[in-house]
């Protein structure tokens, strides 16, 4: 893992950015002490696609009330 110090990183930074995305670390210092180190980052995931089921699917008017008391039978212990 090479050392860059901190003026020749800010002079090359873009070349240094290519190495990193490439997979070689490079830790960047100041007076000969380490004070960073330049990683890539991992891609982030794909951005969810919200609505894509669109009127393929119903939500039945009670759903937020549907099995409401079997679920609180079950909450307060007693059998379904």
């Amino acid at each position: 893992m090479p050392t860059v110090n901190i003026h020749d990183a800010k002079t090359h930074l873009s070349r240094l950015v290519e190495q990193a995305v490439r997979g070689e670390s490079v830790v960047i210092a100041k007076s000969g002490k380490p004070l960073a180190k330049l990683t890539a980052v991992s891609a982030p995931a794909r951005p969810r696609r919200l609505g894509f089921l669109k009127g393929q699917i119903t939500v039945p008017d009670d759903f937020d009330t549907m099995a409401a008391e079997t679920i609180a039978r079950l909450f307060e212990g007693e059998e379904a």
